[in-house]
């Protein structure tokens, strides 16, 4: 098991150094533990020395974990997500960051009425254009943000990204910077019911880039909790 408490801290310091060199505020960051390829153990472990967020991408994998720890921490749903799982979501995970089709958001919104239960959704963005990675196209998305803001049980928090795995981290900046920009443009149009606070961008290998282009939640797997896949 990797060594979390050292990790957390290693990571709690690129953090506010990153902070610094943008004149930001570390509180404004959020980490979300990426326990997708761990153990409940180790995603135990992590609760148990501080962490909060916890990120799963595969339903099946992540409901017996939250069987077990639902009542600890906060869950993110941070894969892709088939429509006929959502009622497997709803209700337990917090938060989904891949909200990328109205079909999807149909059906959360038809479980969340029926769990009386509001989800916090992250309008997940293609900015590379990459046709290996899900969600929209830039131009897409004020259309689609305009529809399910109308939907009463989708509190659509903010826009989420992957950026392509880069050497150089550095690499990866323009990507965060058009998803930031994107969220900016939308929150001046003062749509109603439209309030993208957060950007869900930044990864093991580019998260400091992605704070300096204004990231409030970070995705961390290897870096934090490692990965335990066989």
């Amino acid at each position: 098991m990797k060594n979390i408490p050292e990790s957390l801290q290693m990571i709690k310091q690129r953090i506010e150094a990153a902070c610094r060199r943008v004149h930001r505020d570390p509180k404004e960051i959020e980490i979300v533990a990426v326990t997708k390829y761990v153990s409940v153990e180790t995603t135990k472990a992590a609760l148990d020395h501080g962490v909060v967020h916890l990120g799963e991408s595969r339903v099946q994998d992540a409901i017996p974990k939250w069987a077990e720890l639902g009542q600890r921490g906060t869950w993110h749903f941070i894969g892709h997500l088939q429509t006929n799982k959502v009622k497997d979501i709803i209700g337990r995970f917090a938060y989904v960051h891949s909200l990328d089709r109205l079909s999807l958001a149909a059906e959360i919104e038809k479980r969340g009425e029926i769990n009386n239960t509001v989800t916090n959704c992250f309008v997940q963005v293609n900015i590379s254009g990459e046709e290996t990675k899900f969600g929209l196209e830039p131009k897409q998305v004020l259309e689609f943000v305009k529809e399910t803001s109308k939907m009463k049980y989708i509190n659509l928090c903010g826009l989420m990204t992957m950026a392509p795995y880069e050497q150089e981290a550095e690499e990866t900046r323009t990507i965060f910077k058009q998803l930031r920009e994107l969220r900016d443009e939308l929150n001046a149009l003062q749509l109603p019911r439209v309030q993208l606070t957060h950007l869900s961008m930044g990864m093991s290998n580019d998260f400091e880039v992605a704070i300096e282009e204004g990231a409030t939640f970070i995705r961390l797997g290897s870096v934090l909790v490692g990965n335990e896949r066989k």
